[in-house]
């Protein structure tokens, strides 16, 4: 039980972190802008990716001896391969389909991860859907996508590249809880930030390599420089290393559910620093919804640790 609560705790504060990324990614995309107009927001976002991995594989390897180790064990490359594919997919399909929806669209259908979590989970047996579980999976879906007001579809190809996002999103949830059970947690994080980069290396390779005098211009302006230190250390270094040590103690529909605060924290980081509209009355009734889809699984764990 002890463990359990520690382990909840710990990935409350990754969707935290996850909700800061939001504010940051917006803020280097603001700055680009601003001192590199002739960089278009696609150019910026692969960049941004790249950097950001790039940085925090590398921070982990220089800051944690013990992942050197994992470097030569082939069941650490696997399990790293699987996570960092299945990630760099769903950031791919997450920015392609931003191009074509707007973000309160993306936000609710990129929610959808909590649905499909649920879906594979029951496919592959890894967890039995209870009432309790289903419940908190429809008001988490809710409450993640309507945060910011109904959102307008019309399903092109932005929408199902979006929904695409959202499934391997939660495959990877699905993946971590396996993954981290037979590997070690830290040693595997290192290898899967590694995949991640490499992989998102060569989409810059093939897109906007001509473009690098232009990116090494921008990486010497400190409003985008920030951010994306923040987002390399705090969103992809701690926050997936705190995910792979603890999400494990878990179920894959918990840990989903609980991921689905994210949009929380990213709209009040928005609204606090002016990114955002007005409030309006959605944004409390999908908060409400969250917190009550966290509360019913809750029950439902401590209703069956006292049995």
């Amino acid at each position: 039980m002890k463990e359990i609560r520690q382990a909840t705790l710990a990935l409350f504060g990754v969707t935290l972190l996850w909700g800061g990324t939001f504010v940051w990614m917006q803020q280097s995309l603001d700055a680009a802008a601003a001192s590199s107009p002739e960089l278009s927001e696609k150019d910026v976002a692969i960049f941004f990716v790249m950097m950001r991995f790039m940085i925090a594989g590398l921070l982990l390897l220089v800051f944690v001896p013990k992942t050197w180790s994992g470097l030569k064990d082939s069941e650490v490359w696997k399990g790293g391969l699987i996570l960092g594919v299945i990630v760099w997919g769903g950031f791919i399909l997450q920015m392609l389909g931003l191009t074509d929806v707007t973000p309160a669209v993306s936000a609710f259908l990129t929610s959808l991860y909590v649905v499909f979590t649920a879906l594979i989970g029951g496919a592959l047996g890894v967890q039995k859907m209870t009432r309790f579980a289903l419940l908190g999976v429809i008001l988490a879906t809710f409450g993640a996508g309507w945060i910011s007001g109904p959102p307008q579809l019309n399903f092109g190809l932005g929408e199902w590249l979006t929904v695409g996002c959202a499934f391997l999103f939660g495959a990877h949830i699905i993946a971590t809880d396996r993954v981290t059970k037979v590997v070690d947690p830290v040693q595997v994080t290192a290898t899967m930030l590694v995949v991640v980069a490499g992989l998102s290396v060569l989409v810059y390779f093939f897109t906007s390599r001509q473009l690098t005098d232009e990116f090494v211009s921008l990486m010497k302006d400190f409003d985008f420089v920030f951010p994306l230190m923040l987002c390399a250390v705090l969103g992809s270094l701690v926050a997936l290393l705190v995910l792979n040590m603890y999400q494990k103690q878990v179920t894959p529909v918990r840990a989903a559910i609980l991921y689905a605060l994210e949009p929380v924290w990213a709209t009040l980081g928005s609204l606090w620093l002016g990114l955002e509209g007005s409030v309006t009355f959605w944004l409390p009734i999908g908060a409400v919804a969250l917190l009550i889809g966290n509360l019913v699984v809750e029950y439902e764990q401590i209703k069956r640790e006292s049995l």
